[in-house]
Order: structure tokens, then sequence, then C-alpha cells
């Protein structure tokens, strides 16, 4: 494909977290320590030099086991971090679906958060207003939708974050198991939303522990490991490589190395 079919581009990104292992009591004694450099600490690295590039109109599965870097990498794309080391290149507007009720308010009400999220998006009042009535058609939460969020379940909260996201027409979508939480009926009306966004030359990026929902979905598939990126190539590959790092965990390393 051409590059400038290109959506999101990823090069070289690496991602560093500083652990500490002790706490001091008192942020008087934690500079004491930095300052006198006796803190006890290490730098962790969620992600290692991964580099990937996502065409428009492509549907990307991320899969991997938990603590893989599989979020963060996510987070970098969506501008939530910045990486520590390489860069991050997304062209369009991008709405990332990463955590369950990020971005709405618990003490507002489902309506006043569908107009909050259209403004944190740069749409005016009038234009939530045109929207407000097919997002709450789909979230199918009724009478709810004026109730304040923290009254909400977990799969209601999903129903509208997933709602407004995609009826705000964004060209990227970040999905990180947010539709974990949604019944199969709904969760099969999801992914028919995201076809038809496919169909219109989105991009999508998917975290999920499904193997069915990548095989059944996905274009390509990357399998993430230990900070790194093992397989970024055809779905079934990818599931199958998975299977092997999950069955025999040492494998992951041996796989790595023999693709070097």
């Amino acid at each position: 494909m051409a590059s400038d079919s290109v959506a999101i581009r990823v090069e070289n990104v690496t991602q560093r977290f500083r652990v500490i292992h002790e706490r001091p009591d008192t942020i008087r004694a934690l500079f004491s320590k930095l300052f006198r450099h006796e803190l006890n600490y290490y730098d962790f690295e969620a992600v290692s030099n991964v580099s990937f590039s996502v065409h428009r109109g492509e549907m990307l599965g991320i899969i991997g086991r938990n603590g893989s870097g599989k979020s963060t990498l996510l987070k970098i794309i969506a501008g939530i971090y910045t990486p520590s080391a390489g860069r991050v290149e997304v062209r369009g507007s991008i709405a990332p679906l990463i955590e369950l009720g990020a971005g709405m308010h618990p003490e507002l009400t489902g309506r006043e958060n569908i107009l909050l999220n259209g403004l944190l998006m740069g749409y005016s009042k009038r234009e939530m207003n045109e929207r407000e009535a097919k997002i709450i058609e789909f979230a199918e939460i009724g009478d709810f939708i004026d109730t304040p969020l923290k009254q909400y379940s977990s799969g209601m909260y999903m129903r509208l974050a997933f709602s407004v996201a995609t009826e705000i027409d964004p060209e990227v979508l970040v999905i990180d198991e947010i539709l974990a939480v949604g019944d199969s009926g709904f969760q099969q009306k999801c992914f028919q939303r995201l076809r038809r966004f496919q169909e219109a030359g989105k991009t999508i990026l998917l975290v999920t522990h499904s193997l069915q929902q990548v095989t059944e979905s996905c274009d390509r598939a990357i399998v993430m490991d230990k900070g790194r990126m093992l397989i970024d190539g055809r779905p079934g590959d990818a599931v199958e490589l998975y299977k092997r790092c999950v069955e025999a965990p040492e494998g992951a390393a041996l796989v790595e190395a023999a693709q070097s």
C-alpha cells in the first residue's frame, strides 16, 4: 500500500516506567532520598522497541498475556502516554475506548456525558444534540440516560461509551477490552458497526483476549510478550503463536530468537 494510506505509524517505540521498591512515609523523606541518591528503584520497559504501521480501513488485533504491554501501547497511540523513545504518528481524529468510564464523569447523567464527550472531541452543542437520539438508541439504556453514571452497571457504561465514540465518527478507533463487559447480543451489534466503519475507510485497533474476535474480524494481528512484539501478520498465525506462548511461556523467547 502507498505510504499516504497509513493512518498510524509506530516507530521504535519504547515506554519505561520507574518502579520504586520502597515508599518513604513523607514527601520530604522522598525528596531527601532522591537528593542523596538513596532511593531504591529500577526502570521497567513496558514496551520495548516496537514498530508497525496500520493502513486506513484496517482492523488490527493486538493480543498477549496480561502484562505484555498491550494497553500501554494503546495509551501511547492515543496520546495518553508520551513514549520514552521512538515516535507515533496518527493521521486523523482518534477516539480511544481504553478504560471503562474513561472520559465520563460519574456525577453527570448519561445525557450530560454525551454532550461532554462531544465537546471534548471538538463538536458543538448543536452538533451533539443532533446526534443524541442515535447515541441513546444504540446504547439501549432506556430511562437510565437521565441517571448519574455512578449508578450504571459496567455493561451500561460500555454501551454508552461505545455508542458515543462511534457516533462522533472518528477516523481512528482504539478499543481495549471494553467490549468484554457487554452481553453477546450487544457485542455482535458493536462488531457490525465496526465492520461498517472499516467499509467507510476507518482504522480500528482492538486489544482483546477473544481469539475468535481476532480471527473473525481482524485483517492483521500483533502478539505482544514482555513488552516486545513477536509477530505482525495474519490473524491465524498470530493466534497460534499466542497459544504457544500461553502453553509454554518460555517459548516466546525462542520464537523471537528464531525470527531475528
